[in-house]
């Protein structure tokens, strides 16, 4: 057996064209049927279980009991949620979990009410994280089963947060496996501001081109926006005669310059503005987070090739990646094991918080049905039947297309008490509560909603009742209402407020609503509107009755 020293990297396997035992290696679960990827998942489970239970935190979470498979594990320990290893966790107590984590990743937990959370990975995990991540680079360049195209030559545009943010892990990751150069370098993006990056990343990319780019695709589509512009500023440079934008094309090569010159002719010719496809042709494209529907048909047209949507996130790791097809994404069978939560079963489990719903696993999942995810980090990982607080929609069991026999799924957003806007918020009803009761303002009542707006963009929308008597004696209007509640919201919420620093994002909308109109539902209706995401048809049930003629004393509808 070979020592890990021994072991044959990506890139050594590439320089030998092992490129079938490549696919294998990292793509052969796709090759799966549900039977097999069943007995990866049991089998993976039951080492954890194991595992798991002999730790501290199991033994603290099992109150005594001890469960030898997994049905049993499975009505032994409730669903859990963050709450559940915060004291644990927060304070690193690595030698009370399965296994001795290598790094600790972070996140927000809750904007306005918990500032953080920590995750744990252990050796085993990142290898597994290690390996999936080769297979989303290899997948992001196929254009059918078996083909792919990676160098250890390309050139990666760096838009990713740094570590303690898991995506920091992902060139971390490569790097043990590959030479694949990052525009800027690793060492220097951490350093710089998310504007630098960009800049620095553009002008390597001029000079080296770009073989590859990752972001949240809201960061994506703005930062393909920026190279835009620059692109552009400096194609004026290239037409330009004066000698200062003449040095700065000293810069470049002659290729480089033909290429500018080709596209702005390409350009003008069409009558439209320069992209950055015109300047680089992109062998593979991921995006990842929420919110990736409304920016991939964008970000198509910005580079010429479709965005492959991947999931990761900080406690689950990388767990899912499209392929060739972009049409769903397949869960790897040995990050988490998974469970679904039905979406009428979550809704119960939301409005009774003592409600254990029932799950499903993934050889039980039906097409076209939605679930809220519930997973156990395998290799070690601290969360077992964990919330992770995301619904998909399972889009089909099997694909004449990919050649596939196991369930793909779409990305459909957070749970319903969450408001996630373009992958940077989590927006709860204590959030909205902190942001009214610091603003001062008379709110009578409210609800907040996630929409979009006619560009396919997301919104924060707040529908807002207001004291009568407020409103008699001041001018309210709704811009002064979004202006004073925006700036209470970035003050509660640092991921709010980096949403217009670093995206131009301001996504809040404010709707009036005539005084007495909640307390008019209620009584229509004889229901309580959840203060966050309501369903469409409650709004505009909501909206219709507001625009009745009913009496308001006090304030309140009768």
């Amino acid at each position: 057996m070979k020592k890990e020293g021994d072991r044959l990297k990506f890139e050594d396997k590439l320089k030998m064209q092992q490129y079938d035992r490549l696919w294998q290696e990292y793509c052969g679960f796709l090759d799966l049927d549900i039977d097999s990827y069943m007995q990866i998942q049991y089998r993976l489970m039951l080492e954890q279980i194991s595992l798991w239970s002999e730790s501290e935190l199991g033994k603290q979470m099992l109150k005594g009991k001890q469960p030898k498979t997994i049905d049993e594990f499975r009505k032994s320990v409730p669903l859990t949620t963050y709450i559940d290893y915060a004291d644990v966790l927060l304070q690193k107590k690595g030698d009370m979990l399965p296994d001795q984590p290598i790094i600790w990743i972070q996140t927000t937990w809750e904007g306005g009410k918990h500032p953080i959370k920590l995750a744990p990975y252990t050796k085993s995990m990142l290898e597994t994280y290690r390996n999936n991540v080769l297979a989303c680079l290899m997948l992001s360049t196929s254009t059918e089963k078996g083909k792919f195209n990676v160098r250890a030559t390309d050139k990666f545009l760096y838009a990713l947060a740094p570590l303690p943010y898991a995506t920091g892990l992902f060139p971390l990751a490569l790097n043990d496996e590959i030479s694949i150069e990052f525009l800027p370098p690793v060492k220097e993006a951490v350093k710089m501001s998310f504007g630098e990056r960009n800049k620095k990343g553009f002008k390597l990319g001029l000079r080296k081109g770009i073989d590859f780019f990752f972001g949240l695709g809201s960061v994506a589509y703005y930062v393909s926006l920026s190279l835009s512009s620059m692109g552009r500023d400096q194609s004026k440079a290239s037409g330009s005669s004066t000698g200062g934008s003449s040095k700065s094309l000293f810069r470049y090569s002659p290729s480089m310059l033909l290429r500018f010159a080709l596209a702005k002719y390409r350009c003008k010719k069409e009558g439209r503005d320069l992209k950055p496809k015109d300047l680089f042709k992109l062998k593979g494209f991921m995006c990842a987070g929420t919110d990736n529907h409304c920016y991939k048909d964008d970000l198509e047209d910005l580079w010429g090739i479709r965005p492959m949507e991947l999931f990761a996130g900080t406690e689950p790791s990388c767990i899912g990646t499209e392929t060739w097809t972009r049409n769903g994404m397949y869960f790897f069978p040995d990050t988490c094991f998974y469970e679904f939560i039905p979406e009428d079963e979550m809704n119960k489990s939301l409005d009774d918080s003592s409600y254990q719903p029932k799950t499903y696993l993934m050889n039980e999942v039906v097409p076209g049905e939605k679930y809220e995810i519930a997973i156990s980090v395998l290799k070690g990982g601290a969360f077992v039947r964990y919330r992770v607080g995301d619904v998909y929609r399972c889009v089909g069991l099997e694909s004449s297309e990919d050649k596939t026999r196991i369930p793909r799924f779409q990305y459909v957003d957070r749970i319903p008490t969450i408001i996630d806007i373009a992958g940077f918020t989590r927006i709860s009803e204590h959030s909205i509560r902190s942001v009214v009761e610091l603003s001062g303002l008379a709110i009578e009542n409210w609800i907040a909603v996630k929409e979009y707006n006619k560009n396919n963009r997301p919104l924060l929308h707040m529908y807002v009742e207001m004291n009568l008597e407020s409103l008699v004696s001041s001018a309210i209007s709704k811009e002064i209402l979004r202006e004073h509640l925006g700036v209470y919201f970035k003050y509660v919420d640092h991921d709010y407020k980096d949403l217009k620093h670093i995206l131009g994002m301001d996504p809040l909308e404010i709707t009036i609503l005539k005084c007495g109109t909640f307390e008019e539902y209620k009584r229509q209706t004889g229901k309580t509107l959840r203060h966050i995401n309501p369903s469409s048809y409650e709004i505009m049930e909501l909206l219709r009755i507001e625009q009745q003629d009913f009496r308001v004393t006090r304030g309140r509808g009768v």
